[in-house]
């Protein structure tokens, strides 16, 4: 283990190894045997947040607290009208999309193309000379 693993770890997890995880540990009493100074030095400033993390505890909430804030809440009243705003705008959200299905069906109609049987025709003709063209080029 090395000196910047070992500060790591105390960081992380205090100055008690044994609140450490089990796979450092025995890395972590390795070090401490060969360099018990530098050890003490790291686990001590560990140790001193650890202590003073100890002695910190939230405030408790005191009933008059407690109903002071509650008290101070605004109440939401909803009435009729506030019925019948949320239904007009869901209303109105319901009419955009039909209006939107209904122009999309009318617009899906005109783009459909027109041919004509002759056209149709025409065309493949025409491709069949063409594809003989390919083939010879291709060749």
């Amino acid at each position: 283990m090395t000196h910047e693993r070992f500060e790591i770890l105390a960081h992380a997890y205090g100055g008690d190894i044994a609140r450490w995880p089990a796979a450092e540990r025995d890395a972590a009493a390795l070090l401490m045997a060969a360099e018990p100074e530098f050890a003490r030095i790291v686990l001590g400033d560990a140790g001193e947040l650890d202590a003073a993390l100890d002695l910190w505890a939230p405030l408790a909430v005191t009933a008059t607290l407690r109903e002071a804030v509650v008290a101070s809440a605004p109440l939401r009243r909803w009435g009729l009208n506030a019925w019948f705003l949320r239904a007009g705008v869901g209303a109105g959200l319901a009419a955009a999309c039909a209006a939107g299905l209904v122009v999309g069906v009318m617009l899906s109609d005109l783009a459909q193309a027109t041919a004509s049987d002759d056209t149709v025709s025409a065309t493949l003709s025409n491709y069949d000379d063409l594809s003989g063209l390919v083939t010879l080029e291709g060749a």
